[in-house]
């Protein structure tokens, strides 16, 4: 560290290590590993830790800049303070390695705007503009001081939003480095409009973006739609390729490759090596249906046919909002496509859940059954998955059912040269109904408990019935549309 020089602030080798609740933690167990490893660092490093964020002991040390301010130079002045006493650690000073700060804090996205400059006094004006801290206000070059003497600030425009500007040597251009420290608050895409209206306000141009590290996925989403509602386009459209508008849009590829399953958390969490159906070709997932194993079979492939009806009625809603002449109704039918792209990923995700299903049936039978202990567990196990493999069929009912409204509107509203796509979704969706209906009634006669049993029953005869005069009233209006 006595070394050390850079453009970030800092104030130790490991400057801050904050601690990220992402799936099946709360912030609260998040807040108590990050104090537990506050105190190892001090008591067997002996560096002294300060606590910043939901783990902060004292409300002025919530914000890492306050915690930061005077870096790693000015450590050894403030560790003499009373006030800035480490939460652990000796308040001495260790000329190697400075202090650490460690917490526990919401996701974080540190990302940098390119801008079309070389300085970094143009790139920081545009960084205070934007930043929630702004600027000390001057009038005729001098500071403006309050009452009390202190410098009087002018907020940026940006709310959770850290933020300076800084010349990279490596790509031969500066950049506004922002921190978004909450992006309910402030998501990534109205932090890129924001720097872009900025630049151009003061001569310079935004040229693309990138992320430092990770980016949750709705980040990215959000993004892509936003983006897409801009250009008064339908964001009824995959997820891949709300992402790749997301990615052109914000020029997150300018400086490099930008792989979604390295930068989005959700992707890089997905288990590896796992073998899904939706995930092989159609010839390779018809091939697997053919052959001898029992698995996939009538549920998945219900599921499967059921995802192909909401993809059908998606596209009439796409291909509906953007009609020529019919551009006052782009939002309408892009809803509807939205709307239609949810549920086919329900049932993609059904497909596969379906065989699991089956296996957990399979995997129960093979348990052993030697002992009357065993032979309990047994039972339970196979009890269990049997309830299961009849609900999952019955969830694919379910969410059959919400694609009917769909294929009825795009049928007597959407496309007219595509009527026939709208009712051909609809008998999809019968068929996937009614192929999950026969999986829910023979799995339910597996099971003891019949009054689960018969309720699971009439709720599927219920949907049955209701598929049944939804396909009737659509395919009769279809054929009125092509008379």
């Amino acid at each position: 560290m006595r070394q050390h020089r850079g453009e970030h602030p800092r104030m130790g080798a490991t400057d801050v290590c904050p601690f990220i609740p992402i799936s099946g933690i709360s912030m609260e167990e998040t807040v108590a590993y990050a104090r537990k490893l506050a105190k190892r660092v001090g008591e067997e490093l002996n560096i002294p830790v300060y606590l910043y964020e939901a783990a902060a002991t004292k409300p002025e040390r919530t914000n890492l800049a306050n915690i930061r301010a005077g870096e790693y130079e000015g450590l050894k002045e403030k560790l003499a303070q009373a006030e800035w006493k480490p939460d652990f650690g000796e308040a001495t000073f260790n000329p190697q390695s400075g202090a650490t700060v460690i917490g526990a804090r919401d996701f974080l996205v540190a990302y940098n705007v390119n801008l079309n400059t070389t300085s970094t006094r143009r790139a920081n004006s545009v960084a205070f503009d934007l930043r929630e801290n702004g600027r000390v206000k001057e009038v005729n070059g001098k500071k403006v001081l309050d009452e009390n003497g202190q410098e009087v600030r002018e907020p940026g425009l940006l709310k959770s939003v850290k933020a300076i500007g800084w010349f990279i040597e490596e790509y031969g251009i500066a950049q506004i480095s922002m921190n978004l420290t909450n992006i309910q608050i402030t998501p990534l895409h109205i932090a890129f409009d924001q720097a872009v209206e900025r630049a151009h306000a003061r001569g310079m141009r935004v040229t693309g973006s990138e992320l430092v590290g990770l980016v949750p996925l709705k980040a990215m989403l959000d993004a892509g739609k936003y983006f897409l509602a801009k250009q008064r386009r339908s964001c009824g459209i995959s997820e891949d390729e709300i992402i790749r508008i997301a990615i052109k849009s914000m020029g997150l590829d300018e400086l490099g490759p930008f792989d979604p399953d390295k930068k989005i958390i959700e992707y890089v969490m997905r288990e590896k090596g796992v073998k899904r159906l939706v995930d092989m070709n159609l010839v390779a997932f018809a091939n697997e249906t053919a052959s001898e194993s029992a698995a996939p079979g009538g549920g998945s492939i219900s599921a499967y046919m059921g995802a192909l009806g909401a993809s059908l009625a998606s596209m009439v809603a796409n291909l509906s909002s953007h009609k020529k002449g019919w551009d006052d109704r782009w939002n309408y039918f892009s809803e509807f496509a939205e709307k239609g792209q949810q549920l086919k990923d329900e049932l993609l995700h059904l497909v596969d859940e379906d065989t699991q299903a089956f296996n957990k049936i399979m995997n129960a039978f093979s348990l052993p059954k030697g002992s009357d202990a065993e032979k309990a567990e047994r039972s339970a196990a196979i009890q269990a998955a049997t309830l299961y493999a009849t609900q999952i069929p019955l969830k694919t009912m379910q969410v059959c059912r919400e694609i009917y409204p769909i294929a009825e509107a795009m049928v007597n509203e959407g496309n007219p040269n595509s009527v026939t796509d709208a009712a051909v979704g609809a008998l999809c969706t019968r068929s996937a109904i009614y192929g999950a209906y026969l999986n829910v009634r023979i799995n339910a006669g597996g099971l003891k408990d019949q009054v689960t049993a018969k309720e699971l029953i009439a709720e599927a005869e219920k949907i049955l019935e209701e598929s049944k005069a939804w396909e009737l009233k659509i395919i009769d209006s279809t054929l009125v549309k092509m008379a």
